[in-house]
């Protein structure tokens, strides 16, 4: 977290005077769910396909990453059933956020807003996270097969 970046979290732009820093807009829930669904598809993870090297995703919106994320895991004949994801930050507080990222979220990968959980935590002011100098998510989903798979 570092002052003079803004803070993507889900999709959305939230006021905080510190922001992640990162190659792109660096949105920890988003690059989360995008691993958890390559994973799911066992199809490796944001870094081999949106590599942090590369230009073409320098200062990226992470929504376009998991976009093309949902792209890659069709083109293997699967489909997002449901995605469990949890927050861990001191601050700012994400509650008021939450029905718009699952609104975002579920809006990219095709799924109900219902299915999409995003929950919050803390860890009471331990380690980096409670020093507030970073952040972290973590995300679960869960896919079915859309036909016979790749």
């Amino acid at each position: 977290m570092v002052p003079g970046r803004n803070l993507w979290i889900g999709g959305i732009k939230i006021p905080h005077h510190k922001g992640s820093l990162g190659h792109s807009d660096a949105d920890v829930l988003l690059h989360a769910i995008c691993d958890a669904l390559l994973g799911a598809a066992s199809l490796g993870d944001i870094g081999i396909h949106f590599p942090n090297t590369s230009e073409e995703f320098k200062n990226i919106d992470s929504k376009i990453l998991l976009k093309r994320t949902v792209e890659l895991i069709t083109t293997k004949l699967y489909e997002v059933v449901n995605i469990d994801s949890t927050l861990c930050l001191e601050s700012p507080v994400i509650k008021p956020y939450i029905l718009n990222m699952q609104e975002v979220i579920a809006g990219i990968t095709g799924i109900a807003t219902g299915d999409v959980s995003i929950k919050a935590t803390t860890t009471e002011k331990m380690g980096f996270i409670g020093r507030e100098e970073g952040l972290a998510a973590y995300a679960t989903v869960l896919l079915k097969a859309s036909g016979d798979i790749k």
